[in-house]
């Protein structure tokens, strides 16, 4: 099955709450994500609404720490290595 990203949208619920299941602090930095553009196999977030309220919830710094937990919550629930980045 292709995946796209109408299909990553479509059951992201499922990523996230897999992802709070085993890693309540990735969920944190990775829950208020949008999900911008998934091209082979890369998948970029967009945290533009999230930092337009940034204060002491601003996730940034740990972020790539734990694109990891992320990732093997999203391979979990669709039998799919991604790399993930970040819009600028």
């Amino acid at each position: 099955m292709e995946i796209d990203l109408d299909a990553l949208r479509s059951r992201w619920n499922e990523v996230l709450d897999l992802l709070e299941s085993n890693d309540r602090i990735a969920w944190l930095v990775f829950f208020d994500a949008r999900l911008a553009s998934f091209d082979q196999n890369v998948l970029t977030l967009d945290f533009s609404d999230a930092r337009k309220f940034a204060s002491s919830h601003e996730y940034q710094a740990v972020r790539p720490k734990h694109k990891e937990s992320l990732a093997s919550a999203i391979k979990q629930v669709f039998s799919l290595d991604v790399v993930i980045e970040e819009l600028a």
